[in-house]
């Protein structure tokens, strides 16, 4: 590891756990000067110094629950014992450990005091944690209803628009044709991006929205793909091959089917010149291979490596309007929720291929 990279990680460390700001320095600074001027005003009043601890261990807990890290509350345990030797102790304002007794009251306090900080600091990241993963739920839920209050109208605008295409006893003229065309198009995209927001949900970390894999006959599958796709793209060639014997793999079936089509429409519109794709699935060492090559433009370098890992556009085409890049976050996420990985790459021949690995057994 490069000494750089070893920095960042310490700086990255020392923000998460040992966080400064004049807010907490403030707040730390004003608890122990109270702590010191209650514990003087009481020392009249008492015989005894034993009540002193015990106020000192009071203001670490304080001052842990209210800053952030562990800094100041570890650093308050270190100054009150100090401050308790020091000032509240006899010899007054000498510090002497080697009165007996002092030595292991003091530890006892020492040790309390970093108990303390480090509980009420644990505590209070466990609570954050709990606070962004009820915000992540709450996200999560939103886009799920949103989702599907839009997917009944864009299914009734799809109709509605195929329906006076389709209709002989409607005359269009061409350009109206061609308008009415783009809207479907238009809203048969909207579709699947609503059908992928859908999906993102799925990943949201909620128990109750994680996949539920059944073994599922993979010729099948490929089937379903295969007449949706045809049906929205009927003028590219798509061939498919599966194994001579049957293949079945542990899947969400509904999932796999939109990542296929994810890759099978992203192959299609933004390849440019694709005008045949192929379809495959071999068995390889205990996983299900899968692949969706196309004879497009291919990717460019730094697309390929960003590919799924950022919602660019892809094959050398930058249409803001139909870019591809969260149905292809949807596809990696798909393929890892089962337990598989994904692959993009250019083709010796022209050309890409998106493979990815599913496991034949379950996970």
């Amino acid at each position: 590891m490069s000494r750089r990279k070893k920095a960042e990680r310490l700086r990255h460390f020392f923000a998460k756990f040992f966080p400064l700001s004049l807010h907490d320095v403030l707040i730390f600074l004003g608890t122990m000067l109270l702590t010191a001027l209650l514990c003087l005003l009481l020392q009249p009043l008492s015989d005894t110094d034993e009540h002193v601890s015990m106020i000192f261990v009071l203001a670490v807990l304080v001052i842990s629950l209210s800053t952030s890290g562990y800094l100041f509350g570890l650093l308050a345990s270190l100054l009150g014992v100090l401050g308790v030797n020091w000032a509240f102790t006899y010899p007054y304002y000498e510090v002497n450990f080697s009165i007996t007794g002092y030595p292991l009251t003091f530890m006892t306090m020492l040790a309390v005091g970093f108990a303390v900080s480090t509980l009420t600091s644990r505590l209070k990241e466990q609570e954050q944690a709990r606070i962004e993963s009820e915000k992540e739920k709450l996200r999560a839920n939103l886009l799920r209803a949103v989702s599907h209050d839009l997917r009944t109208p864009l299914t009734s605008i799809d109709g509605a628009i195929s329906t006076v295409l389709d209709s002989p006893a409607i005359r269009l003229d061409g350009q109206s044709r061609q308008l009415l065309h783009g809207a479907r198009d238009d809203a048969e995209w909207l579709r699947r991006m609503v059908e992928n927001l859908l999906s993102v949900t799925r990943f949201s970390g909620d128990p109750a929205s994680q996949i539920h894999k059944e073994n599922e006959l993979l010729e099948e599958v490929f089937g379903e793909v295969a007449a949706k796709f045809k049906k929205t793209c009927p003028d590219i060639e798509l061939v498919v091959s599966v194994p001579g014997e049957p293949l079945f793999v542990p899947m969400d079936a509904t999932l796999i089917e939109q990542l296929l089509l994810n890759l099978l429409y992203n192959a299609a519109q933004h390849g440019e010149k694709t005008r045949r794709i192929e379809l495959r699935a071999e068995e390889e060492a205990g996983f299900a291979r899968i692949s969706v090559s196309d004879d497009g433009c291919g990717f460019e370098e730094n697309q390929r490596k960003q590919l799924f890992s950022s919602p660019a556009p892809v094959n050398g085409r930058a249409d803001s309007s139909r870019s591809m890049g969260i149905g292809l976050m949807v596809c990696r996420s798909i393929a890892e929720a089962h337990g598989g990985s994904i692959l993009a790459e250019n083709r010796p021949g022209g050309g890409a291929r998106v493979s990815f690995s599913l496991p034949l057994r379950r996970t």
